[in-house]
């Protein structure tokens, strides 16, 4: 017990004083390991249903995947609100929060769980329905949909779990757990698809399989006492203020994916009213792709959070100020090669998932369009862990609504009925472009207002 008091100290004290740039990068590679292998998963799922299935039944999954992914926002609801209250309440020495939140954490995602599953299992097919799908690409994606709302629970108590464990700084255990996660999703992929023949369903279960292995080293975590903070697995006890920071802080990061069905469902009806199933499959591809490729951002606003958080629960604001810029600028670096590798070699990318299409120069323009604003995302997401982690979940909240009600709905709905397909990546490129600028309109205002913070603290 007291060597793990210590290195919590440490590490808590690494956070608070060492050099920025060094705790960035002890903190940062972990996590961007860690979710650059959680977002193989998707991009995994893709290639093996491009491969051993077919185009159509890539398109029914494609249509499928934002209402998948709706476990994957309720668990990052959880996590990054209990996240957010955990390296607060470090930075605060505030034990008895530490010690109830756990209890928090479980009563919340089985009530998330529950309620997902009852919804999405019973409205499946009108749900895939609405996301534009029909005749052969519907019935695949009900299927693949059904199948991954059975381990709702899983993906969203695994999820937050490794979210909490991230809060604490401890990256490289996240990341290996996340890793142990992939590998047995692959090696479940495979034997359910290939040797078993199972199809879609094979995709969906051995995605399954991964995440009930990822929650479950997530339970021995905390049940042998490895946390740095005290945690009781089987807790259900509640505390109402402890609820209520968790959903407010998090309710940015829920909202978000919330938004991103939205995109979702009106850019796959403007497909489908102006395209063909092949136009939904490759929008499908690149979506996950582009998903992909925000990976390393991800990693490095997970490495943030507890940086940020324990440096305002101690009130070293211009700590705060300076971390987000130097974790900022180092995502922007991190993504270039990689951005620039898939604008050089777009069709190597697709044709992994894709084995059957012919592609053009219009695939290519579309492909390379929608990528464009990339690297200059890194702005937004860091500010999206910013403002939770200094208590202030709101603007994130306007960011995350505002991105997908006032511009991808109505752009999606005019600009394709002039130009068709092209519409759909022409008009993301722009509205990315905007809320870059927007966000970091807001980023300021809230820099400015730290800095008056520490003024009137030091005055006092």
């Amino acid at each position: 017990m007291d060597h793990t008091i210590e290195a919590k100290e440490q590490q808590k004290q690494f956070i608070l004083s060492g050099g920025l740039w060094k705790v960035m990068v002890q903190l940062s590679w972990p996590a961007v390991v860690a979710m650059v292998l959680y977002g193989f998963n998707a991009v995994l799922d893709a290639i093996f249903i491009g491969q051993f299935v077919n185009d159509t039944a890539l398109a029914g999954v494609s249509l499928a995947y934002p209402l998948s992914q709706i476990s994957t926002a309720f668990g990052s609801l959880i996590g990054v609100g209990a996240g957010s209250v955990l390296s607060i309440a470090i930075g605060a020495r505030d034990v008895q929060t530490q010690k109830n939140l756990l209890g928090v954490v479980n009563r919340l995602s089985i009530l998330c769980a529950v309620l997902y599953m009852a919804v999405a299992f019973t409205f499946a097919r009108p749900l895939i329905s609405m996301m534009g799908g029909s005749g052969e690409a519907l019935d695949y994606g009900v299927r693949y949909f059904r199948i991954c709302t059975v381990g709702a629970f899983f993906w969203i108590y695994g999820l937050a779990g490794n979210m909490i464990i991230r809060a604490e700084g401890r990256m490289k255990t996240a990341a290996w757990m996340m890793g142990v996660g992939l590998i047995v999703n692959a090696i479940f992929n495979y034997l359910f698809m290939v040797p078993l023949n199972l199809g879609v369903e094979g995709a969906a279960w051995g995605t399954n399989v991964g995440m009930l292995v990822y929650t479950m080293l997530g339970w021995l975590y905390f049940g042998r006492g490895k946390a740095t903070f005290q945690s009781k697995l089987l807790s259900l006890k509640g505390d109402r203020k402890i609820t209520t920071s968790v959903l407010r802080l998090g309710m940015s990061s829920l909202i978000m994916s919330f938004m991103s069905l939205i995109q979702g469902l009106v850019v796959f009806n403007a497909l489908a009213r102006y395209g063909t199933t092949a136009d939904v499959a490759f929008y499908g591809v690149v979506y996950r792709v582009f998903q992909f490729l925000l990976t390393p951002i991800f990693g490095l606003m997970r490495a943030l959070q507890p940086v940020i958080g324990i440096n305002y629960g101690a009130k070293q604001y211009a700590r705060v100020i300076q971390s987000y810029k130097i974790f900022a600028i180092a995502a922007l670096l991190l993504t270039m090669p990689f951005w620039v590798l898939s604008l050089i070699a777009p069709g190597s990318i697709l044709g992994m998932m894709l084995k059957d299409q012919v592609f053009t120069s219009t695939h290519f323009l579309y492909f390379r369009s929608y990528m464009a604003i990339l690297p200059a995302l890194s702005f937004i997401f860091m500010a999206m862990t910013l403002f939770p982690s200094v208590d202030k979940g709101k603007p994130a909240m306007i960011i995350g609504m505002a991105r997908q009600l006032v511009f991808y709905i109505p752009v999606m709905l005019l600009l394709p009925r002039f130009i068709g397909v092209s519409g759909v990546y022409y008009g993301s490129l722009a509205i990315d472009a905007i809320i870059v600028l927007w966000t970091m309109l807001l980023v300021r205002k809230e820099f400015i207002s730290l800095r008056k913070r520490k003024g009137m603290e030091a005055a006092a």
